[in-house]
């Protein structure tokens, strides 16, 4: 499973890239392998402060709908808009083309590391 070293992660499988700014989010290739070819993805406006843990948006794949949670809290200041073009670069390339949100960020809470993520990935297959 790929897990990129450079990123942190949640518990509703959402990663964080912290180390630039503002940060990245995104869905992991775990959450992106579960839902299969994604059809479609709502974001929040730019603009919108959002508090961690909160619902962001939705993806909607062939296979369900599943409400995006942010795993961080701050300021929405830019969405993927070619996510939103082309929903599928999510399960394509779900850390890089993939990215959802860029978040200028206000408080970031106790996430995963990598491989804390990889072991609770594997325990919920």
């Amino acid at each position: 499973m790929n897990v990129p070293e450079h990123l942190k992660y949640s518990l509703n499988h959402e990663w964080v890239n912290d180390s630039v700014q503002p940060a990245e989010v995104g869905i992991t290739a775990f959450a992106a392998e579960a839902l299969g070819d994604v059809i479609y993805v709502q974001l929040p406006e730019p603009g919108s402060h959002l508090t961690a843990g909160g619902v962001c948006g939705e993806v909607e794949s062939t296979k369900s709908v599943a409400e995006l949670y942010l795993p961080v809290s701050g300021e929405v200041v830019a969405v993927n808009e070619a996510v939103i073009a082309d929903p599928g670069l999510i399960g394509v390339d779900p850390y890089g083309k993939g990215w959802l949100l860029r978040v200028r960020l206000a408080q970031v809470p106790s996430l995963m590391s990598p491989d804390e993520y990889r072991a609770f990935s594997n325990e919920s297959r």
